[in-house]
């Protein structure tokens, strides 16, 4: 089995302890991070190193920032999203390529802040996405494509009234967006195993969302199709947000038969 983690920490130096822990207790073959809000020297690799992971590193001061944990063996294939031009500083996206297969790992943008320019940014970030994995399918890749979406791709995966109808993660155009991606021919795997049950993987820190279970599914693996035949099972660890200093966010697991 292959199991590919996506988490994001919201601050990797703040959660270090949390995702030691982690990896020493479930020993993922390669665990993506997002929102680790830090530059990659200030990443902490070393805390990881002894657990027998090494890390790739896209980051940048103070937001944003993605990195990929894994035992060796890996090659980076990007550092950015392609499509997204070179005067983007956002840190949103790492990709490597290990075992046969591309191993994507991003933070998509949230949308609701910047006005209507920042959404317009969420949704070209989104069909560049689109646009990479439809050239991986034609190229007859096999990948997944994890981390957090920022986005409810339906009325079930949000809480009654968690969010506005206006929210950037909920608006026609963004659901539009995150379909155009799945019809690509990838499968979203959390669903492809549990296609009606109540799921989420985050829980704002306001207003007792954890406490009443007011939550977002906000974080998604996408697979191509090979991978999806692949697909064992998936595992939402939804006890690390019951931790002291928790993320808002928990881990999500993919389980591959190799």
């Amino acid at each position: 089995m292959i199991k590919i983690t996506t988490w994001n920490v919201n601050s990797v130096r703040t959660r270090e302890t949390h995702v030691a822990d982690f990896l020493a207790r479930e020993q993922p073959d390669f665990l993506l991070l997002q929102e680790i809000k830090c530059e990659a020297h200030q990443f902490p690799a070393m805390a990881f190193s002894t657990l027998g992971y090494e890390a790739e590193i896209v980051g940048q001061k103070s937001y944003n920032g993605v990195a990929i944990l894994h035992k060796g063996g890996v090659e980076v294939t990007h550092r950015r999203l392609p499509g997204m031009n070179e005067e983007d500083a956002h840190a949103r996206f790492v990709e490597i390529r290990v075992k046969g297969m591309r191993i994507g790992g991003l933070y998509l943008p949230n949308g609701n802040s910047g006005g209507e320019a920042g959404y317009q940014y969420k949704l070209h970030w989104m069909e560049a996405l689109r646009a990479h994995a439809a050239g991986l399918i034609e190229a007859d890749e096999d990948f997944i494509l994890a981390g957090d979406y920022n986005v409810c791709p339906t009325d079930a995966d949000f809480a009654p009234r968690a969010l506005s109808v206006n929210d950037a993660l909920i608006r026609p155009e963004t659901r539009a967006a995150f379909h155009a991606l799945l019809h690509t021919g990838l499968t979203e795997a959390v669903r492809a195993l549990h296609p009606r049950e109540t799921l989420y993987t985050f829980w704002d820190y306001q207003g007792g969302a954890w406490d009443r279970n007011i939550g977002l599914r906000i974080d998604h693996a996408l697979l191509s199709p090979r991978l999806a035949e692949q697909l064992a099972s998936v595992n939402i660890h939804k006890d690390e947000r019951a931790k002291t200093q928790p993320s808002d966010h928990v881990p999500v697991s993919v389980m591959l038969e190799e």
